[in-house]
């Protein structure tokens, strides 16, 4: 039924493909207009310029495991990964 589009992006000027599954997507949400911008300068719209957050990898304190985070740790605090944090916050 849909089939991609090849688009040009009003902000960079370069060229972008509306894919056949985005278009699905789009009909469904209600929106009529085709995306003005590809998805690298939507994204930079939608952060409001600020560059991404840096995430550092670090020891999990509980298991051991990978832990990312975006505060660069201090051996003074114990930094858990995502399910430790959330088993813990559970308690």
């Amino acid at each position: 039924m849909y089939q991609d589009i090849t688009l040009t992006c009003k902000e960079c000027k370069n060229e972008f493909v509306f894919t056949a599954g985005e278009q699905e997507f789009y009909a469904e949400k209600g929106f009529q207009n085709q995306p003005k911008m590809c998805r690298a300068c939507r994204q930079a719209k939608k952060n409001g310029g600020q560059p991404k957050k840096e995430l550092f990898v670090c020891e999990c304190a509980n298991c051991g495991g990978e832990a990312k985070v975006p505060f660069e740790p201090t051996n003074d605090r114990p930094v858990y990964c995502s399910a430790c944090f959330a088993a813990m916050r559970a308690e």
